[in-house]
């Protein structure tokens, strides 16, 4: 499918636009520095309880588990899920590889082993409610749970990484950055897409009303280097990995390993 229009906006992850870059393009350094950023694997668990976790917070909640970096009980805080008896809690486990710091490559786990750890986890957050140190003896249970694999999410955020983030603006004038990666001041998340959008956006507006938006300055250690043009790779496969997303059941080993 061909599309014509006037400006054009990227929001993809940026393992997936790395694969799609124009070969006219590939050698600008505005471009080149996506090379520097990389995804990083991220698990995504939804786990249904047989009870209401007494302790159950309306909001996202950072946890101080070395595994599970935040958590929100959906049963009171998304009126979708809304329950006033059993908690259906969102997870994310993180770091989940020893590429983003983890102790081990639990993307790889079977879906059991991968709950049963995140079971640990909550008995410590939850000591009275979750395992048998709780009220009862016995604790809340498990009525279903998910385990949604991302192999390639947020940017690693490591050491040095933040100079290579590109501006919303891009040396084609018509083409236009977003994406969670592009330059904003938070790190990868919901969040920071929600303001690169917004950046996007006024970039695109700036054009329109003749302002020159300004773009980013790129670091030296990609500017001073030769470079070659590239074909790009373009996407191979069709499920939601290929794209950027995540998927249910285990994965093979070269899936999870693999870039998308």
């Amino acid at each position: 499918t061909k599309v014509t229009a006037d400006y054009y906006v990227t929001a993809m992850p940026v393992d997936v636009l790395k694969r799609l870059i124009p070969q006219p393009w590939s050698a600008m350094p505005y471009f080149r520095q996506l090379d520097e950023l990389e995804g990083i694997p991220v698990i995504n668990i939804q786990i249904w309880l047989d009870r209401k976790l007494k302790q159950s917070e309306d909001g996202l909640c950072f946890s101080r588990s070395p595994l599970l970096s935040v958590y929100a009980d959906m049963s009171t805080c998304c009126e979708e899920y809304a329950s006033d008896e059993n908690s259906m809690l969102e997870l994310v486990f993180a770091p989940c590889s020893k590429i983003a710091g983890g102790d081990r490559n639990w993307i790889a786990e079977p879906d059991d082993v991968i709950i049963d750890a995140t079971m640990k986890e909550l008995e410590r957050l939850f000591p009275t409610e979750i395992g048998p140190a709780s009220d009862d003896g016995k604790g809340a249970q498990i009525v279903k749970s998910s385990v949604v694999r991302v192999p390639r999410s947020v940017y690693a955020a490591t050491p040095g990484r933040n100079k290579f983030r590109p501006s919303q603006a891009s040396p084609i004038n018509n083409f236009v950055m977003a994406g969670d990666f592009a330059s904003q001041k938070y790190l990868g998340s919901m969040e920071g897409a929600v303001l690169s959008g917004k950046l996007a956006a006024e970039v695109i507006c700036d054009k329109v009303a003749g302002r020159v938006p300004e773009i980013r300055a790129v670091h030296h250690s990609v500017t001073s280097e030769e470079a070659k043009k590239k074909t790009p790779v373009g996407i191979i496969g069709t499920n939601p990995i290929a794209f950027g997303g995540g998927q249910q059941h285990s994965l093979n080993k070269n899936a999870v390993s693999s870039h998308p």
